[in-house]
């Protein structure tokens, strides 16, 4: 059992717990250096992922303008080359 224990966390639980407070005590200090709360890394990645989603919709609304802005030139242009072609025949 304790070398599945071992195996699963990488060393010996003494040394892991002691590995995790010093990585949190450094963590911890450089996250009140900056004022950083964990609220507000998830606030951040819920803003990215909505700013993400928003953009997403933007690219595609981008493309209907587009569509619609060339249909505009290249539907008339197509309909009289046509009329002229029928014509000469």
């Amino acid at each position: 059992m304790s070398s599945r224990l071992n195996r699963f966390l990488g060393d010996s639980p003494g040394r892991t717990v002691v590995k995790l407070l010093v990585i949190s005590l450094i963590v911890g200090a450089v996250m009140s250096a900056f004022n950083w709360y964990p609220i507000d890394i998830l606030h951040a990645i819920r803003d990215f992922l909505v700013n993400l989603w928003n953009l997403g919709f933007d690219a595609l609304g981008r493309f209907g303008d587009y569509l619609i802005l060339g249909a505009v030139v290249v539907i008339p242009v197509f309909l009289i080359l046509r009329i002229l072609s029928y014509r000469n025949s």
